[in-house]
């Protein structure tokens, strides 16, 4: 069954992002970061180059730019699209919807931001896997989580 990671109160969601796909990595996960278009897809790309001084984190893009084989390769790969035939153990979300296929992972990320959109959307996602029977296990960012 999937495990499933709330984080709410995100200052900034790209980048807590990119610290919990760092985190993932660091324990020999493979990430699937889910984005709902190709603009937010390019700003995770660019920011999981620079969101750190003094480290990268290794990835590719699904969207076109990468072929095949650096995909199978790539430790993390950002998509708008979730193929029932991929290998990843992380499936972490930055669509406002719960996404398709996410039993298929081990473990699903939910990161909500400070606004008030992104928090009700958060809570309707919160809300759907309650109501599947899922567990899951949040996390407070005000508490300093991930300092």
């Amino acid at each position: 069954m999937t495990q499933i990671y709330f984080y709410s109160g995100a200052r900034d969601k790209l980048v807590t992002a990119c610290r919990l796909c760092a985190k993932a990595l660091q324990k020999n996960m493979r990430v699937l970061i889910y984005t709902p278009d190709v603009a937010l897809a390019e700003k995770m790309d660019e920011l999981l180059w620079t969101f750190s001084a003094i480290s990268f984190v290794p990835h590719c893009s699904a969207l076109g730019k990468d072929n095949e084989q650096v995909y199978k390769l790539s430790p993390a790969i950002i998509s708008n699209q979730i193929h029932s035939d991929q290998d990843y153990d992380v499936l972490l979300n930055l669509h406002d919807q719960c996404p398709p296929l996410f039993e298929q992972f081990d473990r699903l990320i939910e990161i909500a931001d400070l606004s008030n959109q992104d928090s009700e959307n958060a809570r309707e996602r919160y809300r759907n896997y309650k109501q599947m029977g899922l567990h899951i296990q949040h996390y407070d960012l005000n508490d300093s989580v991930l300092s």
